[in-house]
């Protein structure tokens, strides 16, 4: 399989993957580039690993939120 040049609009959209199962029965994802071919086949075991690794944009926002938070409580603790 040849490499596919993605443009960053596309690259940074959510990969749509379709199940398959392996000839062992295992559940198997299969992710397409934009003309439709396979760009990756991955088992369902190590691709949900992988997302569950993975740390979305708003998680990281939203303990970044909670530590101002926090930080700023201590200080006003101090303070009083």
């Amino acid at each position: 399989m040849g490499t596919v040049a993605v443009d960053k609009e596309v690259s940074m959209a959510r990969a749509r993957r379709t199940t398959h199962r392996s000839t062992a029965g295992k559940k198997l994802y299969a992710v397409r580039d934009a003309r439709g071919r396979f760009k990756d086949i991955q088992t369902y075991e190590r691709a949900h690993r992988a997302d569950l690794a993975h740390t979305a944009k708003g998680e990281v926002a939203a303990r970044r939120k909670a530590a101002r938070k926090r930080s700023r409580r201590k200080t006003a603790r101090r303070k009083g």
